[in-house]
């Protein structure tokens, strides 16, 4: 901690800010420079709302190494509703103060962080936020980039000024009469933020006479990129990404720079980025393999803790950040490890615990509740997010075998007698549901893939269709079809998931490969074997 405190006093030592402008959308309008900083970066950091995609990264992706840390700055709201105590202003405040928290980390390391942004950084953009809270700690540069104004001029083809007009550049949030006035007093005028203000604006432009000559551009040099006329637009259809341009006509508006005075180090500023709310446990699902199977929720959560614990291999699967700290253990150890991570949030840490597959599905969310349950951790917060589940991966693989009633089992004795698994088998196989069966096989127990397979053909038909998928998403993905009463248990080990199924499950084959699916309905043909 002194270590770090001493780094923070020096910028001798400390990594330096970069705010890098990407340009309006198309990758080749970044400049040489970004694109060299953003190559040669420690971390590269982005804005983006809580479906997780980011405009910016995706610009930046042809210029990414591969190697540097990723910090995805995730807005809590954007628009929507939030239950913060400080209303929409507090969240976005408190969202601002923690990001700068998080970059902060980095460059006291001695990393350089570069905050990427679409556009030109200082210019209605989100880094001038993070640039008032830590330019004035650590060494800061700005790299300006094309702005989407500029683009949209391009894409229509026409000047927006000329000789002694000036440009008015307005949001277009803005209330339709003070609009209406600051358009009819200007010669030319670009109204940005349209999407859901675009019948505000359009009212406003024919409010001060000019929208006979307004334009209009969407996804400026972007993908998908759109100009006409004003007027035709459907109001129904605007984007965010959209620009209302009036050629021809100007006034001139700078845009408000965000520079701003911030504090030395130790000072105020200081203070700010060391708030930080109570400690937490979130308990998350990564799916059941690589980042495809992440969801943007358990991306986010991810993304915010300064802890992760959880099994090994499971960890592995998160991408290493040196913000964070890690505490990988054995698999046979839930209460330990939901201990722990419950004394880390006690003493103020937001930690998460990570599962493969659902938390909630014979992993961690129960083990995490059970210990939370103890007086002593009743003020300790826990979340628990979902995951893709190994049955639906697997289900979805083949088709849809889980697409009617059925049930999930897990085949490990280790928490519940035998007994009592081939009770529940017999139960839900006399049920005639199908069966996702969890857990089949460890070296201790071999014999139960062939127990359970008897004691299902005891209701079963031998022909009933069965599926084993095996790390499905990963590399070595394997799926078979087989029967009941085919079901050889050497095909199966503890990564495998067996999905049996009802009396009517249907096996068909469709362009060389095997499709299994349960119809929903329960008709002719439909009747129990047992």
């Amino acid at each position: 901690m002194n270590e770090r405190a001493s780094a923070a006093q020096q910028h001798s030592v400390t990594g330096t800010l970069y705010g890098v402008g990407l340009g309006p959308g198309d990758p080749e309008l970044t400049t040489i420079k970004a694109a060299r900083l953003v190559r040669d970066a420690d971390v590269i950091a982005y804005h983006s709302a809580r479906h997780g995609r980011s405009i910016a990264r995706r610009i930046a992706e042809p210029h990414l190494s591969g190697t540097a840390i990723e910090e995805a700055l995730v807005y809590p709201v954007t628009t929507e509703a939030t239950d913060h105590p400080g209303g929409y202003q507090g969240a976005i405040d408190a969202f601002y103060t923690e990001a700068a928290a998080r970059l902060a980390a980095h460059l006291d390391a001695g990393r350089d962080v570069v905050l990427l942004a679409e556009g030109d950084p200082l210019f209605y953009g989100s880094y001038m936020h993070m640039h008032k809270r830590l330019a004035g700690r650590y060494p800061t540069e700005v790299v300006p980039g094309v702005t989407s104004i500029s683009g949209a001029a391009a894409a229509i083809g026409q000047p927006l000024v000329e000789r002694d007009e000036v440009l008015t550049v307005l949001p277009g949030t803005l209330p339709r009469e003070e609009l209406a006035r600051r358009l009819a007093g200007t010669d030319s005028a670009a109204v940005m933020k349209l999407g859901r203000t675009f019948t505000t604006v359009r009212g406003a432009m024919a409010d001060a006479g000019v929208l006979d000559r307004a334009r209009y551009v969407e996804r400026a040099t972007m993908e998908g990129q759109r100009t006409g006329s004003l007027s035709d637009v459907d109001p129904s259809d605007v984007p965010y990404f959209a620009i209302a341009l009036v050629p021809g006509e100007v006034a001139a508006s700078v845009p408000e720079e965000a520079v701003g005075s911030v504090a030395e180090p130790g000072g105020a500023a200081a203070e700010e980025r060391s708030v930080r709310g109570p400690g937490e446990v979130v308990v998350v699902g990564t799916g059941p393999a690589g980042r495809d199977w992440l969801t943007p929720q358990v991306a986010r959560a991810l993304s915010e803790v300064d802890d992760l614990v959880g099994y090994g291999p499971y960890l592995d699967r998160v991408p290493p950040n040196p913000r964070q700290t890690r505490h990988a253990s054995d698999n046979k150890v839930e209460s330990e490890r939901a201990a722990h991570a419950l004394d880390l949030a006690a003493s103020g840490r937001r930690v998460a615990v990570v599962s493969a597959g659902d938390p909630g599905v014979f992993a961690m969310a129960t083990a995490v509740l059970e210990v939370a349950a103890e007086p002593k951790y009743h003020d300790v917060p826990v979340r628990v997010l979902p995951g893709m589940s190994a049955a639906q991966a697997v289900a979805a693989a083949v088709g849809a075998p889980l697409g009617h009633d059925h049930a999930l089992i897990s085949l490990s004795d280790r928490l519940k007698p035998w007994d009592v698994v081939a009770d529940r088998l017999r139960a839900v196989a006399a049920a005639d549901l199908a069966i996702a069966i969890y857990n089949p096989r460890s070296k201790a127990r071999p014999w139960q893939v062939g127990a359970a397979r008897d004691v299902l053909l005891e209701h079963r038909a031998p022909e009933t269709p069965v599926v084993l998928g095996r790390d499905v998403g990963g590399a070595g993905q394997r799926i078979v079809v087989t029967t009941l009463g085919e079901l050889d248990p050497e095909q199966v080990d503890m990564r495998t998931l067996v999905v049996v199924g009802s009396s009517t499950t249907r096996a068909v084959e469709r362009g060389g490969a095997t499709v299994v699916f349960t119809p929903r309905h329960y008709g002719p043909g439909g009747t129990t074997t047992g």
